[in-house]
């Protein structure tokens, strides 16, 4: 049942929750790889209509010169948001290859060797080698199989106007700065702790190719002849066989306090370690990796959520976080949704909204140890067998069938929903919730649940399920040309992108030898 607004401010602690406080800040990055028709990776470079990689705001590439990245300026309506998302994929496939689409699973397609991933390039400037690089470190370290998957990465915030009034309401005796860190800490705690439930709903990877597992040990079921799953799988693209690592398990990182993420983090990347040591970092006349330790970069780290803060030139994602504390999270739990176009739609945005800010406004007791590896099991779990309803997972210790909490959780998350939707004048985002409960009761309705009955129902296998898809959605965003403002504003953008990136090459006054030497000192 929809809560009332009294209900919603009395059960976390509020006097009020005012209008503009629900103009919570948002921006999506969406990856996706470019294929052929057939569904092969592109081995053509970045398409140059599409700008420079380096400095274009809107598109960008992940790992491979096919993953493309595409992004969205901070937005306060889900609306502005999704369209502009909609604009930037219409941009995109209307100057990519006549020939190619955008894949729209977060598991690749077919790929029979890593070694013929294009591994993306940024050109002759220092920082742009240090990124190509980055990603040299990863193919040598993890493979490039692995950084083929695609996913969603959400980023919120909320509105400045706010965080005055609640310091006021937590009788804060600090900085806002400080305040700030301390909640989006207090958020990030809770979303640990609850983020299985994400997986949960919206994973969408429960099958892969074949190809994904060669050369490595797993414990997957042949659905046909090209396809592996697991029966009761959500999101493989957060298994043993997707974005993990073997030398970060036994990394305790706590979110108790800024200083203790950030020293974790900065001894991680300045600790040696055996293995990357002996992929070495210079070899046969060419950097191999940044460096052999945990941790190239910050980035390396695979969480389901980060702190984020905007970077100055110059500045590095942790000293920045130190100068000036957290000014967004950057939620990266997220499948594609092969059913939606752009990988993401509305009703999914205002659920993940009501989640963040219940996790904001929730009690958040700090995090041990033991609860820190007892989440990520959970995640493992649920990953693995999560659409399984006699599943049991662990809370504090305790066991908890998964359906039971879930619940739980869902009215939990409805006080939330009722804030927002008091100050939207709607439903919507109760409605959003209702959408999931049905989920909970019916495994069958979750994204994976959805694809595998489909695949099975169909005979199709992942391959031939994804290309269906990717087809769909391309012939989708290449139906409705751009408006000529909206080309033309995006089109400048690319071009400004190369002439920034062309200045960037020119001020460099260094080797890179010099350069890289001075970046893994500080």
């Amino acid at each position: 049942m929809a809560k009332q607004l009294s209900e919603c401010l009395q059960q976390y602690h509020l006097p009020k929750f005012e209008n503009e406080w629900g103009n919570i800040r948002r921006g999506i990055e969406k990856e996706s790889l470019r294929v052929s028709p057939n569904g092969n990776i592109s081995s053509s470079p970045h398409p140059i209509a599409l700008g420079s990689a380096l400095t274009n705001p809107y598109i960008t590439t992940d790992f491979s010169e096919a993953l493309l990245e595409l992004i969205t300026p901070v937005s306060d309506t889900i609306h502005e948001c999704l369209q502009v998302l909609e604009n930037i994929h219409r941009f995109t496939v209307q100057n990519i290859d006549d020939k190619e689409m955008l894949w729209v699973t977060s598991m690749p397609c077919p790929l029979e060797d890593g070694a013929k991933i294009p591994i993306a390039q940024y050109g002759s400037s220092n920082i742009g080698k240090l990124k190509t690089l980055y990603r040299h470190g990863l193919h040598n370290r993890y493979g490039s199989l692995m950084q083929a998957i695609a996913g969603i990465h959400y980023n919120f915030s909320m509105p400045e106007a706010f965080w005055e009034s609640y310091k006021k309401i937590c009788n804060f005796d600090g900085s806002i700065q400080k305040f700030r860190t301390e909640k989006y800490l207090h958020l990030i705690r809770n979303f640990h702790r609850y983020s299985w439930l994400l997986i949960y709903l919206f994973g969408a990877s429960p099958a892969a190719c074949k190809c994904f597992t060669a050369g490595r040990e797993h414990d997957l079921e042949e659905l046909d002849e090209f396809t592996l799953y697991k029966p009761d799988a959500t999101c493989l693209r957060m298994s043993n066989l997707g974005y993990k690592s073997e030398a970060q398990k036994s990394l305790f990182v706590c979110y108790n306090d800024l200083e203790t993420y950030v020293d974790c983090l900065y001894e991680a990347i300045h600790t040696p370690y055996e293995k990357y040591s002996s992929i070495g970092q210079y070899s046969d006349g060419e950097y191999r990796q940044i460096n052999t330790n945990l941790l190239q970069l910050e980035n390396e780290f695979y969480s389901t959520i980060r702190p984020k803060r905007n970077v100055k030139p110059g500045e590095k994602p942790l000293e920045a976080l130190t100068n000036s504390g957290i000014e967004y999270i950057e939620v990266r739990a997220l499948d594609l949704d092969p059913y939606s176009p752009l990988g993401i739609n509305e009703e999914q945005i205002r659920f993940l909204d009501s989640f963040l800010l219940h996790c904001l406004f929730a009690d958040s007791p700090d995090c041990n140890e033991n609860e820190f590896f007892e989440v990520g099991n959970n995640v493992n779990k649920v990953v693995e067998d999560g659409r399984n309803s006699k599943l049991m997972l662990d809370k504090q210790g305790t066991p908890k069938n998964i359906k039971e909490w879930s619940h739980e959780l869902i009215e939990d998350i409805s006080y939330s929903a009722g804030l927002l939707d008091s100050v939207h004048q709607t439903n919507n985002y109760y409605s959003s919730l209702i959408t999931q409960e049905k989920k909970i009761d019916n495994p069958s309705l979750t994204p994976s649940g959805r694809m595998l009955s489909e695949m099975q129902e169909e005979k199709l296998s992942f391959y031939e399920f994804s290309i269906k898809q990717s087809r769909t959605h391309h012939q989708t965003l290449s139906n409705a040309k751009l408006d000529q403002i909206t080309f033309s504003h995006m089109q400048k953008i690319s071009n400004d992108s190369l002439a920034k990136q062309k200045i960037i090459e020119d001020s460099d006054t260094t080797s890179f030898e010099e350069f890289l030497n001075q970046w893994n000192e500080t």
